[in-house]
């Protein structure tokens, strides 16, 4: 077999929900620039980060920016499966991207809805084939999964950027914003029984911006580099500030670099609750590290990761757009 169709043999092909977001963004241009390894068959957009409009306005934005307007963009569900819609415009800034002005992009919405996408897609996708990406709540798989459940069988793995174990949590004191936005989807696809891979704060809080990298990103001069220069130079102080952290974590764009580059990343098998229940630990993933109860493994939880490979890999791929 040539590197070329050994290369094209393992092509992931990727459905990537997001809810744009600065870090989605980053994510999605890093996955967009790199179609050697990803055939990005759709972005599904969610509400989260902010409203679903917003969202899905940005996702649309952020193909543009990758001249990548082949893409379709399906927006997905307006609020969670239960509890009240909250919002992280404190973070991301009212239009949800912090750094850069945003216009309404050229191209539209494919027509149709992104849960109905996920379920027409994955009903008649290869055995195992479609990797799904999950940069915000889980709420549009959640809904697939619901109405129907036999679409697992088209599912590879799902990589989830979410939760938080040995961190602590980000909008509460145990729980991480995503699984907080919609714990009862997260609870839907943690017992569909999916292969599942989650990047928690955990490993999201290690692989931090310092000076020296977001010049390495600012020095591709591209116009994909000076968005992401900016988008990074004013979202990143919200985290610094608040943790007293040197740099400000990328969250999203590390489920792009796991799936392009897995050596970068190391965890284990684990069993995976979310707590539900209202209270003080709503949202709160319970992560069996040292497998004290014995129960069934129902995720790869990633820990650590190289932090300098990530931004080497997210620099080398920027450059290669516009």
């Amino acid at each position: 077999m040539t590197a070329t169709s050994a290369q094209a043999a393992q092509k992931i092909d990727l459905i990537i929900d997001t809810d744009p977001g600065a870090d989605d963004v980053v994510a999605l241009l890093f996955a967009l620039a790199s179609p050697q390894e990803l055939n990005v068959r759709a972005l599904t957009t969610v509400s989260g980060n902010v409203r679903l409009d917003k969202t899905s306005r940005n996702a649309r934005l952020a193909r543009e920016w990758a001249g990548r307007e082949e893409v379709p963009v399906y927006a997905g569900a307006p609020k969670p499966l239960m509890r009240t819609p909250i919002y992280a415009e404190n973070i991301h800034g009212e239009e949800g991207l912090s750094g850069v002005a945003v216009h309404e992009p050229k191209a539209g919405l494919t027509q149709g809805n992104a849960v109905n996408y996920l379920i027409d897609t994955l009903k008649v996708a290869q055995p195992h084939s479609i990797t799904i990406a999950m940069l915000g709540p889980q709420t549009n798989l959640a809904l697939a999964l619901i109405q129907a459940p036999e679409i697992v069988r088209g599912i590879k793995e799902v990589v989830i950027m979410g939760g938080a174990h040995f961190n602590g949590g980000n909008i509460t004191p145990v729980a991480e914003f995503n699984l907080f936005a919609d714990p009862q989807a997260a609870e839907v696809v943690l017992k569909s029984g999916v292969k599942l891979t989650y990047l928690p704060l955990d490993v999201t809080h290690k692989i931090l911006t310092s000076e020296a990298r977001l010049k390495q990103i600012a020095a591709i001069n591209n116009n994909a580099g000076k968005l992401v220069s900016n988008i990074l130079n004013e979202y990143v102080k919200g985290d610094m500030e608040h943790y007293g952290l040197a740099g400000g974590p990328v969250h999203d764009a590390t489920v792009i670099a796991y799936l392009l580059k897995p050596e970068l990343f190391t965890g284990r098998s684990v069993n995976v609750v979310v707590d539900s229940r209202e209270g003080p630990t709503f949202g709160q993933t319970i992560v069996d590290w040292y497998d004290g109860l014995g129960a069934p493994k129902n995720a790869f939880w990633v820990e650590n990761g190289d932090a300098q490979g990530f931004f080497d890999l997210l620099t080398e791929r920027l450059a290669r757009l516009k």
